[in-house]
């Protein structure tokens, strides 16, 4: 299974991290609008991400609840139909939550870098160190670690859980 380091952070500033983005990665970054849907599933995490151009990914995903760097696990499927499938699961499993964005996305590295600004909940960043078969979860971390100083994240502004959570915890 695939694996990645992975932070999530509030957002402060927008700007500034996004101009460090910029910087670190050479690029401008690419807009991808998204709505993930999270299925009621006994272990793990499950969602269909929409990404409102025709297509989608099933995803499931384990990782811990914890502040700073930690490891997922995760699996995806491609899909050309999202709605449909979205239909099949939500009779099947029931829909947990969903969570509308608009992400910005910046490769550095091997590490893919979210600037998201969620519906409801207001500006996130997630650092995503995509493991290589070799490397440890130490690494991961380091790279993580060294990312977040390059641009400008707190470590008080970390997160434990997922958008999902925020979002139905405000309910």
């Amino acid at each position: 299974m695939p694996r990645n380091v992975e932070i999530k952070a509030r957002v402060r500033a927008a700007e500034p991290l996004v101009e460090n983005a910029k910087r670190l990665s050479c690029s401008e970054g690419t807009l991808i609008l998204q709505e993930d849907v999270f299925f009621n599933v006994p272990e793990g995490r499950l969602k269909l991400r929409d990404l409102k151009d025709g297509s989608g990914q099933l995803i499931f995903y384990q990782r811990p609840d914890l502040g700073g760097p930690k490891l997922s696990d995760y699996s995806i499927s491609p899909t050309a139909d999202p709605q449909g499938l979205k239909k099949v699961l939500s009779a099947a499993l029931g829909v947990n939550g969903k969570v509308t964005k608009e992400r910005q996305l910046f490769l550095i590295g091997q590490t893919r870098v979210h600037v998201d600004e969620v519906s409801g909940l207001g500006s996130f960043v997630e650092l995503e160190v995509v493991m290589n078969d070799d490397q440890s979860e130490e690494e991961g971390a380091a790279i993580a670690e060294r990312l977040m100083v390059e641009l400008g994240i707190h470590r008080e502004d970390l997160l434990t859980g997922a958008y999902v959570d925020m979002i139905l915890a405000d309910k």
